[in-house]
Parts: C-alpha cells; sequence; structure tokens
C-alpha cells in the first residue's frame, strides 16, 4: 500500500512536468498554425482532403479552422511528429466544441477525431526507427510497411467503431445551425500540395529514415514563407497564437493529474499484470507472447513507460531488434496510442466531460493495431 501510494504521488508530480513540458511545443505549432490559417494554407490542405475528410466529417464545414486543423493533425501523425500533432488536435477538438451544440458532451465529430488520433495511418515511425538504430538495428526502417499495414487497417476499425457505436450513445436532440465555412478561393495553392503529397509518399517509403529530420525545418519554411508571401504579419499572428499554447497547457494539468495517477496506481497495483497473464496463455500460440500484450497495455496507458520498456527488451540479446518478437514489438508501438493520454488531454482542453464511447473506440483501435501488428509479422517474420 506504501508503494502504491509513492506512485499515485509521483504520478502527479510527473502529470504537471508533463504539463508544463507541453508548453514550448503547444506555443511553436501553435504560433505556426495561426500563420499557417491566416495564409490560407490550412483552408488549402482541407481542400486537398475534401472527399475523404467531407465523408468522416459531414457536420463540418469544409473551409472551417476545425477542418484546417485536422487536416494538420492527421499529417503531422502520418509523418511520425507526434510533439507536432498535439497541438493541432488541441486546436481541432477546441473548434469542434465551437460546432458543438451539446456543450460539454463529445460530438460524433469529436469521437471520430478521437478514433483518427488513436489509429493514425502511419508513414514515418521516427521514435521507433530512431531506437531501433541506437540499439544496432541492421534495417532501423524494416518497421515501415508493418507499421503502415497496421495503421491502416486500424484506422479503418477506429473509424467503423466510431459510427456504429454513435447509435448506442445518442445526444440530446438540439436544433442548431454549424456556421458557415470560411471561403478561401482559388485552387491553385490546393493543386500544388496536392501534387507534393503525391511526390512526397512514395520517397517517404523509400527514405523515409533519411527524409525524416527534413519535415520540421521544412514545414517551418512553408507555413512562414506562405505567410510572408501572403503579406501576414508574421511576428504578431505567431505571438497571438503562442499565447493561446501556454493557455492550453496550463488548462490541461488537473486532468493529466487525474489520468495519470488512476493509469500509474492501475500499473503498480499488480491489476494490469493480473489481467494479462491469463490472456497470454490463450494468445501465445496465435503470436502474441506475454511481452507483446504487456507492451499493447502500456502504451494504451503511458507513452513513457511503454517506450521504456520497448528500450530494454530490444536491448536484451535474447530478443534483439531484428527477430520475430522485436519486430512486433517495434510495430505494435508505432501502430497505436497513449489512449488515456489522448482523451484527458484533448477533451480537457476542449472542456468535454461527457466522452460518450470515445474510450471505448480508442480501446478498440488499440487492440485492432495489436492483431494486425501480430498478424503482419507473422506473415513476414515467424
Amino acid at each position: 500500500m506504501a508503494a502504491l501510494a509513492s506512485s499515485a504521488v509521483k504520478a502527479a508530480e510527473a502529470a504537471v512536468t508533463l504539463g508544463l513540458g507541453l508548453i514550448g511545443s503547444m506555443a511553436l505549432f501553435l504560433g505556426l498554425m495561426k500563420v499557417a490559417e491566416a495564409a490560407g494554407l490550412l483552408g488549402a490542405l482541407a481542400r486537398v482532403l475534401r472527399p475523404v475528410l467531407h465523408k468522416l466529417f459531414p457536420e463540418v464545414p469544409v473551409d472551417h479552422p476545425a477542418m484546417g486543423a485536422m487536416v494538420m493533425n492527421v499529417a503531422a501523425n502520418v509523418l511520425g511528429l507526434s510533439n507536432a500533432a498535439t497541438p493541432f488536435g488541441v486546436r481541432a477538438m477546441q473548434e469542434l466544441e465551437e460546432l458543438n451544440p451539446n456543450k460539454g458532451t463529445a460530438s460524433n465529430a469529436m469521437v471520430t477525431f478521437l478514433a483518427l488520433n488513436t489509429a493514425n495511418v502511419t508513414l514515418l515511425p521516427t521514435h521507433v526507427m530512431a531506437l531501433r538504430a541506437a540499439v544496432g538495428s541492421h534495417d532501423a526502417a524494416a518497421i515501415i510497411p508493418t507499421t503502415l499495414f497496421a495503421t491502416l487497417w486500424a484506422a479503418g476499425c477506429a473509424i467503423l467503431a466510431a459510427k456504429f457505436a454513435a447509435g448506442w450513445f445518442p445526444l440530446p436532440v438540439v436544433a442548431a445551425t454549424a456556421p458557415a465555412g470560411r471561403q478561401q478561393g482559388g485552387w491553385l495553392m490546393p493543386g500544388v500540395l496536392g501534387l507534393a503529397v503525391l511526390g512526397i509518399l512514395p520517397l517517404t517509403l523509400w527514405a523515409g529514415r533519411d527524409l525524416s529530420p527534413w519535415i520540421l525545418p521544412s514545414m517551418f519554411v512553408l507555413v512562414l514563407g506562405g505567410g510572408m508571401l501572403k503579406g501576414v504579419a508574421v511576428y504578431e499572428i505567431f505571438v497571438e497564437g503562442a499565447k493561446e499554447g501556454l493557455a492550453i497547457s496550463l488548462r490541461i494539468i488537473p486532468y493529466l493529474v487525474a489520468i495519470l495517477a488512476a493509469v500509474a496506481m492501475f500499473r503498480d497495483s499488480g491489476a494490469m499484470d493480473l489481467l494479462m497473464a491469463p490472456l497470454a496463455r490463450l494468445t501465445t500460440p496465435l503470436g502474441a507472447p506475454p511481452e507483446a500484450l504487456t507492451m499493447a497495455g502500456l502504451r494504451s496507458l503511458s507513452g513513457s513507460a511503454s517506450f521504456g520498456y520497448l528500450s530494454a527488451l530490444l536491448k536484451d540479446p535474447a530478443i534483439g531488434p531484428d527477430g520475430y518478437l522485436g519486430m512486433l514489438l517495434s510495430t505494435i508501438y508505432g501502430s497505436s496510442e497513449t489512449t488515456f493520454y489522448v482523451l484527458a488531454v484533448y477533451f480537457g482542453a476542449a472542456g468535454v466531460r461527457r466522452i460518450r464511447h470515445a474510450l471505448l473506440v480508442g480501446l478498440l483501435a488499440d487492440l485492432a493495431g495489436l492483431v494486425f501488428s501480430v498478424i503482419i509479422c507473422s506473415w513476414l517474420y515467424r
């Protein structure tokens, strides 16, 4: 009991440290996003993905800031830029709350957006690739195809779950009209961006490890340069967006304290091990040994704990980074998300207290990531 109490207190302290640590990245990327919005870049990106996003989010006007923020969030996750994705995701959730007629209750669009974050299609699992290179992998980028396969299927399952389960958690009927989207006339910029995306995808698969260090500097040049060309007051607008990042980081700290303390007690009490051990006896013959189940469980609960666990196992000579288990663990980490953290940060920033089926969808997305990681790694490496 003393150790359990100590774990809860340490987790609460770590939550405050984490929230304060988000201030820099939040301020930086929300400042960039404000410039991109003023320059019309977000509207252009939204129009590039209009056919898909309009089907997924029919209640969101195509040129609304929420759509642009969601596009930036998904793009950052696709490229493995989790630090950049969080500020965009927070902004998107806040904009979705502005459109939400049931304030404080997660809308269908919010739950679907959360599904995209917990099972986002990933082309560049940069953190895992860096770790694999550090522990001596012969091919650190070998998990690109396995992660892409697992996340494609997991994202499809998560979106279907979000749409199907919405009927089980009905919303109150409120007469409301969504505000009209802001028009950003002209199709030259969307056409150029669309061609750029089509060119980047094959390059990403071919030379993802070499390209990843260029992504953030390229984003800064594109956004700030585009703002200057459009005559935007770049510095003043950047500072305005950065102030929002500071306020958001402080606002989410109480939510992080509550979630991370509960997660630490669940993990360190032994409850998670009690839950995983019986399952492991059933799943090991199917290609999911106890280490894989533990990784999947930790990944849903804590990003730092799961990364530390992955690092320890990949350094183990009996496992290594390039064998079946090393590839499986790397793919599971790259194809799932810290669901409880995402719930706390995104919904906390938007002031959403009634999450409806968001947790169910997030956990189903994590489960799908595990299942399809096992399928692809068993096929290629077992």
